[in-house]
């Protein structure tokens, strides 16, 4: 089953705020970038809510029959890469997303509002 990119980033977004994620950013990048559609960027407070919120995204994703690529990072639990082919979805530690600051890095792409 073939989910649209924006319907796929929304799903992440939810499963995302369901467990209370911080900060949830989605980036546009058609366009922009080759890798992806969308960025969604979030981020926790311990290591036990990035592996809460990165397994509740993965579990979502795949309730709606997408196929994760992959998930990178969920041992240290201080930044989570989770592909999902047209979205990626970088689940920070609050410490880390500070020091990175990745969405300053795709600065040219269109954020999207959601409510």
């Amino acid at each position: 089953m073939t989910v649209a990119p924006e319907k796929l980033m929304r799903i992440v977004v939810a499963a995302a705020e369901d467990k209370k994620a911080h900060d949830i950013i989605a980036l546009h990048l058609t366009g922009i970038s080759l890798v992806a559609d969308y960025f969604v960027i979030c981020h926790g407070n311990s290591d036990t809510q990035v592996q809460a919120i990165t397994t509740e995204i993965r579990k979502q994703a795949e309730a709606s029959g997408v196929r994760v690529r992959g998930i990178e990072g969920m041992d240290s639990g201080r930044w989570v890469l989770v592909d999902i082919g047209d979205v990626v979805v970088h689940v920070f530690h609050r410490e880390e997303r500070e020091y990175y600051n990745i969405e300053r890095l795709w600065s040219d792409a269109k954020v999207v509002e959601f409510a």
